[in-house]
C-alpha cells in the first residue's frame, strides 16, 4: 500500500451533501479528498431528483393537450415515444452532469479518488489501495431503496428508482407499492404518459401530509386513471402462471384492513416503500462509529460518536431531502471551518411533492398541532378564489395555515399549482418567526398564485375589522367629519 495521503477533510460519497462540502472546503482553503465509487452527483442527479421532475415534465406535456379543451382548444390523442421520453431524461442529467463532475471539482482543488471506502480505525480510512488520514471525515453516503421482506419479492424482477430510468420499453400495468410522495410522483406520471398504474400502500396516500391536501393529490391521481389500493399490504409477490403481458408480468397479492384479500396482475412492479441508509462496507466498528437502523447516529451538530467523524444527508437518519443534505454540508463548514455553532433546526423545514398538483408544506401540520396540545387558528383559501388559478383552470387546492389566537404562524400547507414556489414565504416567516401582521402587511401583485398567502392572513383579521364594535368605531370617526 502507498504512502497515507493527509488532509484537512475527507468526504465520503459524492451526492449533494459530500460535493456541497468538498466544494465549499477547497475553496475556503482546507485540503480536501473527495471519496466516491460510484457515479458523481448520487441519487439526486443520476435516479432521484433530477430524472424524476424531467419525467414528470414529459408527462406534463403529454397531458396537455387532455386539458387543453378547458380553454376552447382540441387536440388529438398524443403518440408517446417512450424511449424518446427516456433519452430526454438522460439529456436533462446530462446537461448538470458537468457541474457534479470529477473534472470540476478538481478543478478547484478536491483530490476525488474513485474506489469504495472502509474505515480501518478511528481515524484511518483505507479507498482501493490508497490509505487516507485527514483531521475531520464526512459520511456522506446517501440512502437507497428499501426492499421490504415480502414473500417472493427475490425471485421476481422489480424495479426502484435505481433502475426505473433504464426501461425502454413502456411498462403496460405498472404496480406501485408505496403511495408516498415518490410512488405518487411516478405513479401520476406514468398514468399521464399511457400507462395503466395501480398504488398499493399500508396506510392512507401521503400519509406524512396533512389529509385534506393529501386527498386532493388523491382526487386528481384518479382522476389521471390511477388506481389506488388504500390501507391494503402486499403479503406475496411471484410470477403468474399464464400472462397476458409480453414480458411475463407480476402478481402482487394484496390484503385489505378488513382482511379480505385480491391478486394485481402487472406487467411491472415498483418497489416504492422507503429508504434504507448506505452504510454497507463502510467498516463503522473499526471507528468507533455508532449507527441503527435508521442509519448513523450523530448528534444535534452532526458529530457521530467518533468526534472526529461527521454524518450528513440521508445516512444521518434525518429528513431524507435533497435540500437538507446541503443544509447539513453547510453546517458542517461553519462548525468545524470556522468554529462557530451549528446545530441542526428543521422547524422550518418545507417538503414538497411535485403531482399535479403540487404539495408543499413546512412546520406543523393541524394534526401536528393538536397532538402537541396547541390551541390554533384554522386560515385557509381555496385556489378557486383565486383570479390567476380562475384564469388558467387550475382551480383544485387550497392553502392552509396553522396560527395561535394571537397570530404566530406555526406552519403552512398549499395544494395547488405551483404550491412547491408559493411555499417560500412560509418558509421564511417561519425561520424569521414572523407573524400573520408581518404577512399581512405585504403588497402582493395580481393575479398571482400566491396571492392566496395574501387572501388567507388577511382572513385571521376579518372577524374582528367587521365586528359590531369595529362598525361602531367607524361611525363614531365618520360623526365626527
Amino acid at each position: 500500500m502507498s504512502k497515507p495521503l493527509e488532509f484537512d477533510i475527507c468526504v465520503i460519497g459524492a451526492g449533494a451533501a459530500g460535493l456541497s462540502i468538498a466544494a465549499g472546503a477547497s475553496q475556503l482553503g482546507a485540503r480536501t479528498a473527495l471519496i466516491e465509487a460510484g457515479e458523481m452527483g448520487g441519487d439526486c442527479l443520476n435516479v432521484g431528483c433530477v430524472p424524476s421532475k424531467a419525467l414528470l415534465a414529459a408527462a406534463k406535456a403529454a397531458h396537455s393537450g387532455a386539458e387543453a379543451a378547458k380553454f376552447g382548444i382540441t387536440y388529438t390523442k398524443p403518440e408517446v415515444d417512450f424511449a424518446g421520453v427516456m433519452a430526454h431524461v438522460k439529456d436533462v442529467i446530462a446537461g448538470i452532469a458537468p457541474v457534479d463532475s470529477q473534472e470540476r471539482f478538481e478543478g478547484l482543488g478536491v483530490t476525488v479518488i474513485r474506489e469504495w471506502a472502509r474505515f480501518v480505525d478511528k481515524d484511518r480510512v483505507v479507498a482501493g489501495e490508497q490509505e487516507i488520514t485527514a483531521k475531520r471525515f464526512v459520511i456522506a453516503t446517501g440512502s437507497k431503496p428499501m426492499v421490504p421482506p415480502i414473500e417472493g419479492l427475490a425471485d421476481v424482477p422489480f424495479l426502484t428508482n435505481e433502475t426505473l430510468f433504464d426501461l425502454q420499453e413502456q411498462p403496460e400495468h405498472l404496480i406501485v407499492m408505496g403511495g408516498g410522495p415518490i410512488g405518487c410522483e411516478l405513479s401520476q406520471a406514468f398514468a399521464r404518459l399511457g400507462t395503466q398504474v395501480s398504488i398499493v400502500e399500508m396506510a392512507s396516500l401521503l400519509p406524512k401530509d396533512d389529509p385534506e391536501a393529501a386527498d386532493v393529490v388523491r382526487q386528481s391521481l384518479r382522476k389521471d386513471g390511477v388506481f389506488l389500493h388504500e390501507g391494503a399490504k402486499v403479503t406475496r409477490v411471484s410470477s403468474p402462471v399464464e400472462s397476458a403481458f409480453k414480458n411475463g408480468g407480476v402478481t402482487v397479492e394484496v390484503e385489505r384492513q378488513d382482511g379480505a384479500t385480491e391478486q394485481l396482475q402487472g406487467s411491472h412492479l415498483l418497489v416504492a416503500a422507503g429508504r434504507t441508509p448506505s452504510i454497507q462496507g463502510l467498516d463503522l466498528e473499526k471507528a468507533g462509529v455508532e449507527f441503527h437502523r435508521a442509519g448513523v447516529k450523530v448528534d444535534a451538530g452532526l458529530r457521530t460518536s467518533n468526534r472526529k467523524i461527521y454524518a450528513v444527508g440521508d445516512v444521518a437518519g434525518g429528513p431524507q431531502f435533497t435540500h437538507v443534505a446541503s443544509y447539513h454540508a453547510s453546517l458542517f463548514i461553519r462548525s468545524f471551518l470556522f468554529r462557530l455553532p451549528a446545530r441542526t433546526d428543521y422547524s422550518a423545514l418545507p417538503w414538497v411533492t411535485y403531482s399535479d398538483p403540487e404539495l408543499a408544506h413546512v412546520g406543523l401540520t393541524e394534526k401536528m398541532a393538536d397532538d402537541q396540545g396547541l390551541t390554533v387558528q384554522v386560515l385557509r383559501w381555496p385556489f378557486a378564489e383565486n383570479d390567476r388559478a380562475q384564469s388558467e383552470r387550475q382551480t383544485a387546492g387550497l392553502l392552509k395555515a396553522i396560527v395561535t389566537p394571537k397570530g404566530r404562524i406555526l406552519g403552512c400547507t398549499i395544494v395547488g399549482a405551483h404550491a412547491g414556489e408559493a411555499i417560500y414565504p412560509w418558509v421564511l416567516a417561519l425561520h424569521k418567526k414572523l407573524s400573520v401582521k408581518d404577512m399581512v402587511g405585504m403588497i402582493a401583485p395580481y393575479p398571482t398564485f400566491g396571492e392566496v398567502t395574501k387572501r388567507a392572513t388577511g382572513s385571521h383579521y376579518t372577524p374582528k375589522l367587521f365586528s359590531e364594535r369595529t362598525k361602531w368605531l367607524v361611525r363614531l370617526l365618520l360623526k365626527l367629519g
